[in-house]
């Protein structure tokens, strides 16, 4: 089999149970993709946006779901060996990526308040305005169920709000485009794991945020995510279910619990 036969041939036998069927649960109970959807799949070029667009031609190939899709490369300012990594990675996994440039590691580079919040504010800006450009009406994520797990934690104990990560989001600054999350239900250590499985080698974040972590030795440096993963790794050695129930609580909120709670914006008080 080639590299591309391999990677698809295991996530439908080896990883069904980690990988295809928590894809196609969320994609069913999320109502995600749609008959005659146009999706522009995001790739950064990281594990989970790759699997992300292998799961996506696997369910147009096999799901009688018609709809279309491109394949989508923003260059945010990547080094060469980063650019050319995910070049080769497309062509190995057989992914028809349309590439687009911008500036934003340019202009992060120099933001020492919240850079990795304005980096990805700029990032999904940059690619509601590019999939509109080419017909999309959705564009596709690959935020994963440990993403959504640390994005609670993380507005918990450093955001003082109880915030989740929604597996489907309708824009309110481009009309008509929605932002979706097949990966919702998966978890990383499974995509780790298919990684592994097909000796396939990806980058990561590639910017200074990220260097600085490897640099640390300790593999959290500055980043409070890479902190909340290091928490929940410890907590699972007591309680290995802890990610499920953060996630169920989330899908369990008693609003009439809460002192005070905001919707739309606006905040509504329970005394």
């Amino acid at each position: 089999m080639t590299p591309c036969e391999k990677a698809e041939n295991s996530i439908l036998n080896e990883f069904s149970q980690s990988l295809w069927e928590p894809f196609l649960k969320a994609v069913s109970d999320y109502e995600l993709i749609n008959e005659n959807d146009a999706l522009a799949v995001c790739i950064s070029g990281g594990k989970d946006s790759m699997l992300l667009a292998k799961l996506i031609q696997l369910y147009k190939e096999k799901s009688g779901v018609s709809f279309d899709a491109v394949y989508l490369v923003m260059d945010p300012g990547y080094n060469p060996v980063n650019r050319k990594k995910i070049e080769d990675n497309a062509a190995l996994l057989e992914v028809p990526i349309t590439v687009f440039e911008s500036d934003i590691f340019e202009i992060t580079d120099k933001v020492t308040k919240s850079p990795c919040y304005l980096c990805a504010r700029m990032r999904r800006g940059h690619l509601y305005a590019k999939a509109k450009e080419l017909g999309c009406n959705k564009i596709a994520l690959g935020h994963h169920f440990s993403d959504v797990i640390e994005t609670t934690l993380l507005g918990m104990l450093y955001g003082s709000q109880v915030q989740a990560m929604l597996p489907k989001l309708h824009s309110t600054n481009f009309e008509g485009m929605e932002l979706i999350r097949p990966l919702y239900c998966v978890h990383e250590d499974d995509i780790i794991s298919w990684r592994d499985y097909n000796s396939l080698d990806f980058i990561q974040c590639a910017c200074r945020f990220t260097e600085g972590i490897d640099r640390s030795g300790d593999g959290i440096g500055d980043s409070k995510r890479q902190e909340i993963k290091a928490l929940i790794k410890k907590l699972k050695v007591d309680n290995p279910n802890v990610e499920q129930s953060i996630f169920g609580a989330i899908h369990n909120a008693d609003a009439d619990s809460f002192p005070a709670f905001k919707s739309n914006v606006k905040t509504y008080f329970n005394y």
